[in-house]
C-alpha cells in the first residue's frame, strides 16, 4: 500500500503546483494592446485606460495609425507626453516603418502603415486615395497634431522623444507584445497596421483573444446636417441621414465611416481573421453625444490632471467647432465609449452575450465593402487586379475586391445626377452569405439608471468618474514643462549705500507703464529709490540693482 500512498501524494502535489499555475494565470491582468490614431477622443480612450485598475488591465503598447488624423512626429510626442503625465513611461510605443510590399505581395519587415495596402509599394510615398476625406488644416491633421497648442501649453514632456530612425515600428511592437502571450486588441483608428500583421504573422493571431473596434455604420441614420425641424430659413440637407459620417464626401460615399474608410481592405482582413470581434459602430456612439449637460458636469468636476487635460481639450474642440450643433448632433463620445464598452464586457468574460453596463449589443452578420460592383472589371483604380494576370496577394478573379475602387473624393464613378454617392468603400455592411462574419455589435448607449439624473447614459457618469479618480492620477513637473525657469532669490545689499529720493510709481500695468518702469529702473539707487503699486492690483516692492 506504500506505492498508492505515494502516488496520492504526488497526485496531491501535481494539482498544487499544476492549480496554483492556473489560479496564477487567471490571477492575471488582461493585456492590452491599443492602435490609436490620436484624435481628440483617442487620447480621452488612452486616458480612460490607464486609470484603470492595473491588477485586471494591463496597456502594454500603443501603436499609431500613421494613415489617418495625425502625422507620425506629432502623435508620438502627444502619446509620450501623455504616459510621461501618468508615469508609465514603461508603456511601449511604436509607430511606422521602412518596410515595404513588393508586387509579388511578399510584405517585408516593418511596413509603416503610412499608406492603405491597396496603394502599399516598396517605398512610403504615395498617393492620399483615402486620406483626402480628413481636412488638412481647420478640423483636420493640423488642429490634431498640434491638440490646437494645448498639448505643448500643459503635459509635461519626458525624456522620450520621437526618432524617425531609432523609433519603435508598429509591427515590431505588434509583434513583440503579441507572442508574449494572450492578449486583448483595441483598434480605434485604421486597420492597417493590425491587418499587416495578420497578413505577415498568421501563426500570432492564435494569441488575440479578442478585437474590439471603434468603426463603421451597420444601420445607423447620421443627424449631422440635418435642418432643423420647422426651419423657415432656405436649409439644404448636408449628410443626414448617411449610413457613414465622411461630411467631406458625403456626395460621394455616404455609406463609410472614417475609421474602416481609411483602408477598407485592411478593415477586411481584420474582420475576417477568425479572431472573435465586439464592434461599436456609428449606431451606438450616435446614441451618446457629448451633449450640453454632460459638457456642464465635466465642466465642474476636474479633480485630476488628466481630467483638466481632456476638458480643456473638449472645450477648444467645442469653441472652434464649425456649426452651432456640437453638443446635439456632431460630436460623440466614439472611442472612450468603446472602450467603457469593451472594458465592462471584459469584466462579464463569462457572458458570450456581451452583456455589459453601457452599450445594448446584438449579434450580426457583416463584412466590409471594399470595392464597388460590378465586379471583375479594370478601370484603372484597383492596383490589386489592374494589370495582372495573377491578383496580388492570390485575390480571386471576380471576387469582392475586384470592382472599382474609389480613387479619391472627386471620384466621378460615385457620383449619381440629382441622387447619393454610390461608393460604399468602407461601408460595414450587415448581410447574409458566406462572405460574412458574425460580430457582436453595439446598438445603443444605455440610458442611466438614476431617476432623475441630468446625465441620461450610464455612461457619462462612469467617465467622470474614471477620470477623476485620485488613484494612478497625472503628476505636473514644473520644471519639465518650463525647462528655461528658475527660481532664484536676490536681495539687493544697500548697507553701504546711501538711498536717493524715494519715489512712488503707481503704473496700472499697461506695456507702456512697463516701458516706463524699465526706465526708472536703470537710474542708480543712490539717485531714485524706487518703490512700485500697482492699481487694482497687489502693491509689491522693487529696489534697483545697485549700480
Amino acid at each position: 500500500m506504500m506505492w498508492w500512498r505515494d502516488l496520492c501524494v504526488v497526485i496531491v502535489l501535481m494539482m498544487w503546483v499544476f492549480g496554483g499555475e492556473l489560479y496564477t494565470v487567471e490571477g492575471r491582468p488582461r493585456r492590452i494592446l491599443l492602435d490609436a490614431d490620436v484624435d481628440t477622443d483617442d487620447f480621452f480612450a488612452l486616458l480612460y485606460l490607464l486609470k484603470l485598475n492595473r491588477s485586471e488591465f494591463e496597456l502594454e503598447a500603443v501603436t499609431i495609425s500613421a494613415n489617418a488624423w495625425t502625422n507620425a512626429g506629432h502623435s508620438v510626442h502627444q502619446i509620450y507626453d501623455i504616459l510621461y503625465m501618468m508615469d508609465r513611461d514603461d508603456i511601449t510605443v511604436g509607430v511606422g516603418g521602412e518596410g515595404g510590399i513588393l508586387e509579388d505581395g511578399t510584405i517585408l519587415p516593418n511596413v509603416g502603415g503610412y499608406l492603405p495596402i491597396i496603394d502599399q509599394g516598396v517605398s512610403t510615398v504615395g498617393g492620399c486615395r483615402y486620406r483626402q476625406a480628413i481636412p488638412i488644416g481647420r478640423k483636420g491633421r493640423l488642429d490634431i497634431d498640434t491638440n490646437f497648442g494645448i498639448q505643448k501649453g500643459f503635459l509635461p514632456r519626458g525624456s522620450r522623444k520621437y526618432s524617425p530612425l531609432r523609433q519603435p515600428t508598429a509591427q515590431q511592437v505588434m509583434i513583440d507584445k503579441i507572442s508574449a502571450g494572450p492578449i486583448t486588441v483595441f483598434l480605434i483608428g485604421t486597420h492597417t497596421n493590425f491587418a499587416i500583421f495578420l497578413m505577415n504573422s498568421p501563426h500570432l493571431k492564435k494569441n488575440v483573444e479578442h478585437i474590439y473596434i471603434m468603426g463603421g455604420g451597420v444601420g445607423s441614420r447620421n443627424c449631422s446636417g440635418c435642418c432643423p425641424v420647422n426651419d423657415n430659413r432656405a436649409c439644404q440637407d448636408g449628410e443626414c441621414g448617411d449610413t457613414g459620417n465622411l461630411f467631406t464626401d458625403y456626395n460621394g460615399n455616404p455609406y463609410a465611416e472614417f475609421n474602416i474608410f481609411g483602408d477598407p481592405f485592411a478593415a477586411y482582413q481584420v474582420f475576417h481573421s477568425g479572431i472573435p470581434i465586439t464592434l461599436v459602430p456609428l449606431d451606438a456612439t450616435n446614441t451618446i453625444p457629448i451633449n450640453d449637460e454632460f459638457f456642464k458636469a465635466f465642466e465642474q468636476r476636474q479633480d485630476t490632471f488628466e481630467a483638466q487635460y481632456c476638458f480643456q481639450s473638449l472645450k477648444m474642440a467645442r469653441d472652434t467647432w464649425f456649426d452651432s450643433h456640437f453638443h446635439s448632433q456632431t460630436y460623440f463620445m466614439w472611442d472612450t465609449f468603446t472602450i467603457g464598452v469593451a472594458v465592462s464586457i471584459m469584466q462579464n468574460s463569462n457572458n458570450n452575450d456581451g452583456e455589459n453596463e453601457f452599450a445594448e449589443m446584438e449579434y450580426m452578420n457583416i463584412t466590409v465593402v471594399t470595392s464597388n460592383e460590378p465586379y471583375g472589371i479594370s478601370d484603372g483604380s484597383n492596383p490589386f487586379f489592374d494589370g495582372r494576370k495573377v491578383p496580388k496577394f492570390n485575390l480571386k478573379k471576380g471576387g469582392v475586391h475586384s470592382g472599382h475602387v474609389q480613387t479619391g473624393l472627386q471620384d466621378p464613378f460615385c457620383f449619381v445626377k440629382d441622387g447619393r454617392g454610390k461608393c460604399k468603400d468602407g461601408y460595414t455592411a450587415k448581410l447574409t452569405g458566406l462572405d460574412t462574419v458574425r460580430v457582436l455589435v453595439a446598438t445603443k448607449a444605455k440610458p442611466s439608471q438614476e431617476n432623475g439624473s441630468e446625465l441620461d447614459k450610464a455612461f457619462y457618469k462612469n467617465f467622470l468618474s474614471v477620470i477623476n479618480l485620485p488613484q494612478q492620477t497625472g503628476r505636473f513637473n514644473f520644471t519639465t514643462e518650463f525647462p528655461y525657469y528658475r527660481e532664484v532669490f536676490y536681495k539687493p545689499d544697500f548697507r553701504n549705500k546711501e538711498l536717493g529720493k524715494p519715489v512712488i510709481f503707481d503704473m496700472d500695468m499697461s506695456a507702456g507703464d512697463f516701458l516706463a518702469l524699465f526706465y526708472l529702473l536703470k537710474v542708480p539707487v543712490e539717485v531714485l529709490d524706487l518703490k512700485v503699486s500697482s492699481s487694482g492690483f497687489t502693491c509689491f516692492y522693487v529696489n534697483q540693482y545697485p549700480h
